[in-house]
């Protein structure tokens, strides 16, 4: 460790500091305090004189973060929003969280949505999940009249955990790849660590933040002006083979990488149709038969309300690339290995070395995938000095390592925005309710990661 890796860690904190002190006291916009953070850390960092940054290249390294980060994600969204517009304005999610109120209680019914979590969870990128549960859980609040964060944790929680945790999920198959772990075990391990963890970050803290914070749904589409003649609501087996048809296509990709040769061309059809974006315009294009054409609105009306939620999403999707870009700066500005390189010396055991990597990684720069892929980098060479680590052991260091890349999401992260946006709540909201539960689960993550590495330990 070098003097100057210390005062890089100290440039990300302070940056993050101006990204939070610009967005909650002095209410500067979020993309423009995005973007006047990632200048301060570009700047200082080529003042230090790094030699990956020049000062042109600070706002290249922005631009080229937001590029890639719309680019991954932007077209998820978009096509998420428009399936769940649909599903809404059809009356969809009416009918299906009917039947679920009936058939969980209102009080169970947070199960209920945490069970739905982890399914779609299970293969969905969380903003693509959570998109297309929103207008059900939304229905869901006004029919059981339960408190709002009373189900909204839950389904945060479960999300989060799949996507930190569980293969496919980019993040952990790189993990098990880098450090050459046994794909089943991280899955088995994952679910055993992954639902008691959501379990505590989503239905148990939600009974203390009920009580703490003030949360109002967002209001439901009022459709009674829009509804044509003959209208006829979709039934629930339509509805729930309409969303979970990309969750579908996406579970065959993964099957058939698993299970058929590379050169198949059953495999290479199954990954076009099982990528997410196509997977979900798949299901917008079928969902504006069934809950448009079927339903009895013309095909102008479906394509105005298409028009009209990706309207309303514009600056929504301006500052997830904004966090994209701020995370890019942090990362050739040498944050990641700085932080490495300092968390070597404090001599800890490899799962809560692997923890504090990603957990440091995931605060600096916002991106969960980026904590884990470069935490799981750095822990090649500490693992290759425990030779006695068994297979078991591997997996719950790669689970450790997915809790912390889950810590204290904040103003850096492109969910952190998506949550806030999507769920009409202000910046201090979403830090009481969606940092705090991610600030849980990466720390009840870690701690039954630690209890399951010594009681599977050899001898």
């Amino acid at each position: 460790m070098s003097p100057a890796d210390l005062k890089l860690v100290a440039v990300a904190l302070a940056g993050i500091g101006l990204l939070v002190a610009l967005v909650t006291r002095f209410k500067v916009n979020a993309f423009l305090a995005l973007l006047l953070a990632s200048l301060l850390v570009g700047l200082a960092a080529v003042g230090m004189g790094r030699p990956s940054l020049t000062m042109p290249g600070v706002v290249k390294s922005f631009s080229e973060g937001l590029g890639s980060t719309m680019g991954g994600i932007a077209a998820v969204i978009g096509l998420g929003t428009m399936l769940g517009k649909l599903l809404a304005e059809s009356g969809g999610a009416e009918v299906l969280a009917r039947r679920l109120a009936r058939l969980f209680g209102p009080r169970r019914i947070h199960w209920c949505v945490m069970a739905l979590a982890l399914i779609v969870g299970l293969t969905t990128w969380f903003a693509v999940g959570f998109v297309l549960l929103l207008p059900i859980l939304l229905t869901l609040t006004y029919e059981t009249k339960q408190p709002f964060l009373k189900l909204v944790l839950p389904l945060l929680s479960c999300m989060s955990v799949m996507h930190g945790l569980m293969p496919p999920h980019p993040g952990p198959v790189v993990a098990v790849a880098a450090l050459k772990a046994s794909m089943g075990l991280v899955l088995f391990w994952g679910f055993v660590i992954g639902i008691p963890t959501a379990a505590i970050a989503g239905p148990l803290f939600a009974r203390w933040a009920v009580r703490r914070v003030e949360a109002s749904p967002p209001p439901l589409p009022d459709r009674t002006r829009t509804l044509p003649e003959g209208f006829r609501p979709p039934g629930v087996a339509l509805t729930l083979f309409s969303v979970l048809l990309p969750v579908a296509l996406m579970l065959l990709a993964t099957l058939t990488e698993l299970t058929l040769p590379p050169g198949s061309r059953l495999r290479a059809a199954a990954a076009f149709v099982g990528n997410p974006t196509i997977a979900l315009l798949v299901a917008v294009l079928f969902a504006s038969w069934g809950f448009g054409i079927r339903a009895g609105y013309s095909a102008r009306q479906v394509l105005r309300f298409t028009e009209e939620c990706i309207a309303a999403m514009g600056m929504t999707l301006l500052i997830v690339g904004g966090g994209g870009g701020f995370a890019r700066v942090l990362r050739d500005a040498g944050v990641a290995e700085a932080i490495g390189r300092v968390g070597e010396l404090l001599h800890l055991s490899p799962l809560l070395y692997g923890w504090l990597l990603s957990a440091f990684i995931r605060v600096a720069t916002g991106s969960a995938t980026v904590a884990i892929t470069t935490a799981s980098g750095l822990l090649i060479p500490v693992l290759a000095h425990h030779p006695e680590f068994t297979a078991n052991q591997i997996a719950l260091v790669i689970v450790a390592i997915g809790c912390g890349s889950l810590f204290l999401s904040h103003l850096n992260d492109s969910g952190f925005w998506i949550v806030k946006d999507f769920l009409g709540l202000s910046v201090s909201q979403t830090l009481r309710t969606w940092t705090a539960c991610e600030t849980i689960v990466g720390i009840a993550g870690l701690l039954l990661s630690l209890v399951a590495f010594h009681a599977v330990a050899p001898g």
